[in-house]
């Protein structure tokens, strides 16, 4: 499993200033509806991005806490939203929230879940939490469902095979909304996210991506180091030709506390 140390807090961190990055945001911030002065949950807050944006939605009179289970994270998201006297930043984990019952008006958890070894037990911390009619919103990847332009699927296979190998929930998005439902939750909507890249550049998403499931795949031993190279120098050419293409899409659920 990825371990989220300093060094992946700042990978992660360049990752999310993409524009990609920066559109998923803006549609978390639309599914949760959020109203001035309401108190939101940030349940895996990483290096603090949506926080922050969170608690500008939310204004000086609001309350967000950010939850994650890494010290380095934190140490990111103290950072970038010091100047935010309405946050609060507390190590704990989704599956035991530090905070008390019908404490929240909405809840996010976004690239989370499937880190999680009992999603049922997690989303019924996120119900617990939730104030009556609160809402959450979950955003979760299809990894499996990756379009990549490749001259070799098979080794692009087993690349994404180990990458699934990190996480103790892969294909998560599927079983989402019957296990929102069995927690209570009602008026669960789905709609997609698609992350898509068609130019080969240092500073996208697909490129940062594609080298580290190449890193992850050759640390379990899953390719060799020349099988690694080799398949990121195809992407490479593929942008040269301008032929590079890659698509993955993740999923934004939303839905309400009965």
């Amino acid at each position: 499993m990825i371990e989220y140390n300093e060094k992946t807090a700042k990978k992660i961190e360049r990752n999310y200033i993409t524009p990609e990055m920066a559109h998923q945001r803006i549609q978390t911030l639309a599914g949760l509806v959020l109203q001035p002065d309401e108190h939101v949950l940030d349940a895996g807050c990483g290096t603090g991005f949506l926080t922050e944006e969170l608690a500008i939605a939310v204004g000086p009179n609001g309350r967000v806490v950010g939850i994650d289970n890494s010290l380095d994270m934190l140490a990111l998201a103290a950072r970038r939203c010091k100047e935010l006297p309405q946050v609060q930043l507390k190590k704990g984990s989704v599956e035991k929230i530090p905070e008390k019952d019908n404490s929240f008006d909405a809840v996010s958890c976004v690239q989370v879940l499937l880190y999680v070894h009992d999603v049922s037990k997690a989303l019924g911390e996120l119900h617990r939490v939730l104030k009556r009619g609160g809402r959450v919103v979950l955003l979760e990847t299809d990894w499996r469902g990756v379009v990549l332009n490749s001259s070799d699927e098979i080794l692009s296979q087993r690349m994404f095979a180990a990458w699934d190998d990190a996480v103790p929930s892969p294909n998560l998005p599927v079983q989402l909304a019957p296990l929102l439902r069995a927690q209570g939750f009602t008026a669960v909507r789905v709609e997609p996210v698609p992350l898509l890249n068609t130019s080969y550049m240092p500073d996208n998403f697909a490129v940062d991506t594609l080298k580290w499931v190449a890193h992850y795949a050759r640390e379990q031993g899953a390719v060799s180091e020349e099988e690694a190279v080799s398949w990121l120098a195809d992407f490479v050419r593929s942008g040269e030709k301008n032929e590079f293409f890659f698509c993955v899409n993740r999923f934004l659920f939303s839905a309400v506390k009965l």
